[in-house]
């Protein structure tokens, strides 16, 4: 599918083009404008349209924050916007773009989609956004935050090399438990903590989050890692065969791409350009891929795969910690606890109860894993409120008033 968006004007293309191929990015130019454009949307959202829409929406609210929640939520409406948009553009590619379908091993570790290559610009103009605000404000938001946006724009930087171009829709999926993140966090901000609104964002939270970054994650990571090596293997195949035979450059692309051009198949124009526009950059890519290319990303994707197993453990954590029978020392607590409750009742903790209490917790617990990496908001410095065993406390409290 070609990119849906006309081409950059003359004089973006002449500027950006030196520097493309300097750094081995012929697509970039093609698509250097969808950068620019994104970047400056998302400035505008965070320092214009948030802190002006924010107030008239939650007058009730957004006023009274201090000024770094002022900053985390401008923060979290740039992401939630970002997260719903790009996910909607992947699925929307994964599901129509006929041509992404068609495109064998090799060529999807070297082919081009103008479809792919738009989102992988809306990604880098984000990723851009993120560098620049985990820069100015390093201090309030740590050096996790800055490390993220420099892997995250790297990685998708490399598919206008193009690199695995065809993955770009793929891996954007592991955003689609982003929006979810988000509404939790502000639902914490406008007091409806342990609301059942939050309580069902909390279950497709979790739900998304495992079968997305987990299952999906890991599926799609092993067979990027067995197209990658494919392609490496064959790398190495015709580097050898060209070293022992001539002194000639290597030239891969006639055994990487096969014949798209004649629209056989096609019934329309688009259709015929499209196919074409796979191998639009092969000469870019004649020489095969580095050796250094492929294990930096898979070491990158293996990190980041880990850090996605490593919050869902905190997750099951969080939830056993609700139905895991209490030591001696806690029962103790739990027998005074229950001496205030004869006075003014609450109720029998039932199962259900129970449920929603670690189901909150669960999504509590990610979002201080995961939103103090990568969002902004240190649970040791801004304290969540959404966990159950704090609104059980806080009822007693009340109660025993």
């Amino acid at each position: 599918m070609l990119d849906p968006f006309p081409p950059p004007p003359g004089w973006l293309r002449d500027l950006v083009e030196p520097w493309a191929l300097y750094f081995n990015l012929p697509a970039l130019p093609d698509h250097s404008h969808e950068i620019v454009v994104t970047f400056f949307a998302y400035l505008f959202i965070h320092y214009i349209l948030s802190p002006c829409l924010s107030p008239l929406l939650f007058p009730r609210y957004y006023p009274n924050l201090n000024k770094r929640t002022k900053l985390n939520w401008d923060v979290h409406v740039v992401s939630l916007i970002q997260s719903t948009v790009i996910n909607a553009v992947a699925l929307w590619v994964i599901f129509v773009d006929e041509e992404r379908k068609s495109m064998s091993t090799e060529e999807r570790v070297f082919g081009y989609v103008g479809s792919c290559a738009l989102i992988e610009a809306l990604a880098v103009g984000y990723f851009i956004y993120d560098l620049i605000v985990s820069t100015i404000y390093i201090k309030l938001f740590g050096i996790g935050m800055l490390f993220h946006a420099v892997c995250a724009l790297w990685v998708f930087s490399m598919g206008f090399r193009p690199f695995v171009n065809f993955y770009s829709p793929v891996f954007i999926l592991y955003e689609l438990s982003s929006p979810f993140l988000n509404i939790h966090w502000f639902l914490d901000k406008v007091n409806m903590t342990g609301s059942s609104l939050q309580w069902y964002n909390g279950i497709l939270l979790l739900f998304v989050f495992f079968c997305c970054r987990l299952i999906w994650g890991t599926w799609q990571s092993i067979i990027v890692y067995i197209d990658m090596f494919a392609a490496l293997k064959h790398t190495w195949s015709a580097t050898s065969s060209s070293s022992s035979s001539s002194f000639e450059p290597v030239d891969i692309t006639a055994q990487i791409f096969k014949a798209r051009g004649d629209g056989s198949l096609c019934l329309n124009e688009a259709c015929v350009l499209a196919n074409a526009e796979i191998s639009k950059y092969s000469k870019h890519s004649a020489g095969g891929i580095p050796t250094w290319l492929v294990f930096t990303y898979v070491l990158s994707n293996i990190v980041l795969n880990g850090l996605n197993y490593y919050w869902f453990s905190q997750m099951i954590e969080a939830v056993m910690k609700r139905f895991r029978r209490p030591p001696a020392a806690a029962k103790a607590k739990e027998v005074v606890l229950k001496e205030n409750e004869k006075a003014a009742p609450i109720g029998e903790p039932t199962i259900e109860n129970l449920t929603q209490k670690a189901v909150l917790d669960a999504a509590a617990k990610l979002g201080e894993e995961e939103g103090s990496l990568f969002l902004g908001d240190p649970a040791s410095s801004e304290p969540s409120n959404a966990s159950g065993v704090s609104l059980l406390s806080e009822e007693l409290r009340k109660r025993k008033a």
